[in-house]
């Protein structure tokens, strides 16, 4: 298991709370970034894929593993002589998407990173729930709807017409209350600058949209579709409305 990482007692002039430094240290390194940053779609990936991804060796993409291990930032399991890895959880995936907030866009080098860009701003997961135009507008149409209501600008709550239409979506609002994490939230999209839906419920949601087949997995990390059965059923469903047209790329 990963190691937890230690606290520090503040010293004379520290004021208590939570110590960022370790954590913030781990993110801040431009390879381990690029590793954190491609499992934010939830699912995990190899070592030596992430090696790949991040530009560096197998050799030092083992040290960067390691490390996020021991800061208890990723998991990982063992099939064969194969490691996987994937984030340890939701709260990683949202203190990385709250970094995005903050950091400068990524330079797009040619045509190949423009679509990637394009993509993922148009529809992709935020670890296990849909983000970017397509999160946005499947937020809008939840509350315009008056399946959801907003008790304050990021906690939402499901109203009894949308207990009822999420029974016959296929996803139990009442059970998922009774899960250890957050129901349902408003998280700041960093494509969009607007909100789309998490926690529990924005997950048991897109978790049947990819059963459904209405959104579906891409090549590229993080990016989704919404196929046209999806755009029909998430219009009839929830009155979803998406005034983008999904430009046609590479699966």
């Amino acid at each position: 298991m990963p190691a937890t990482p230690a606290r520090l007692t503040p010293g004379p002039g520290r004021m208590p709370g939570a110590d960022i430094a370790p954590a913030a240290a781990l993110m801040g390194d431009p390879a381990r970034a690029a590793m954190l940053t491609a499992l934010l779609d939830d699912r995990a990936l190899a070592a030596g894929e992430l090696a790949e991804l991040a530009g560096v060796s197998p050799a030092t993409a083992s040290e960067h593993l390691t490390r996020l291990l021991g800061g208890g930032l990723v998991t990982v399991m063992s099939q064969g002589r194969h490691r996987y890895y994937r984030l340890a959880g939701p709260e990683v995936a949202a203190a990385i998407e709250a970094l995005s907030h903050l950091s400068p866009p990524a330079p797009v080098r040619g045509l190949r990173q423009s679509r990637q860009a394009a993509a993922l701003a148009l529809a992709r997961t935020c670890y296990d729930h849909l983000a970017g135009q397509a999160g946005v507008a499947l937020l809008d149409a939840l509350l315009a709807g008056g399946l959801l209501v907003r008790h304050d600008p990021a906690v939402l709550e499901v109203t009894a017409a949308g207990e009822a239409t999420l029974a016959a979506f296929g996803v139990n609002a009442a059970a998922l209350r009774n899960s250890r994490r957050r129901f349902a939230g408003a998280c700041l999209d960093w494509t969009e600058r607007r909100p789309h839906l998490n926690g529990a419920l924005g997950a048991a949601i897109t978790a049947r949209l990819l059963d459904l087949g209405w959104i579906e997995r891409g090549a590229r990390h993080r990016a989704v579709r919404v196929t046209p059965a999806g755009q029909e059923g998430l219009a009839a469903t929830f009155g979803w409305a998406w005034p983008v047209s999904p430009a046609p790329a590479p699966w």
